[in-house]
């Protein structure tokens, strides 16, 4: 068995910030996450509860944040899953909050965490996520999620939270026996 495997061993998820668990911007630029008041953005709907959920079950507390963000965007980050008490919330420890500059560098994160899915609002960013064996193209915090193409072979797309709670409780969660 190469180290890889030995490491990607039970399932470990990666889960994106914006866009993924925090909503994208809306037409009031006011409450966005970049506006001049981030705190009230709203968490897309769904995310919180479904994280909780695959933290306590299907991933059995192997869930990291992997965001890319400037030392600005980071501050408010943190300063907004404090506020939404994100962590009390869902279970998932405040030590698996991963923050990189560029967005390739979550590729080295998830191959160091040995991470197994990934969601994600960008199809660029996962494909970059070549030792991650599923990859979720997160669209339903994109306003115009009806009319986006189809993703990639290697990509499943998820719409909503609720698909994506319903999606991890297959048998791709859990490590393959051999």
């Amino acid at each position: 068995m190469l180290m890889a495997e030995a490491v990607r061993s039970p399932s470990t998820l990666g889960v994106d910030i914006g866009g993924v668990i925090v909503a994208r911007a809306d037409h009031d630029d006011d409450t966005s996450f970049f506006g001049s008041r981030p705190l009230q953005t709203p968490a897309v709907p769904g995310a919180l509860e479904a994280l909780a959920h695959l933290h306590s079950g299907p991933f059995c507390g192997r869930v990291h944040l992997v965001s890319k963000a400037s030392a600005r965007i980071e501050a408010v980050t943190r300063a907004w899953l404090a506020h939404h008490h994100f962590f009390d919330r869902t279970g998932i420890d405040a030590s698996h909050l991963h923050f990189v500059r560029e967005r390739r560098d979550k590729a080295q994160v998830c191959e160091r965490l040995g991470v197994t899915h990934f969601v994600d609002d960008r199809l660029d960013v996962l494909a970059l996520l070549e030792t991650v064996d599923h990859r979720y193209w997160f669209t339903g915090g994109l306003p115009d999620s009806a009319t986006s193409p189809p993703p990639p072979a290697q990509v499943s797309r998820i719409v909503a939270w609720s698909e994506a709670h319903d999606l991890f409780q297959g048998p791709a969660t859990h490590p393959t026996p051999g």
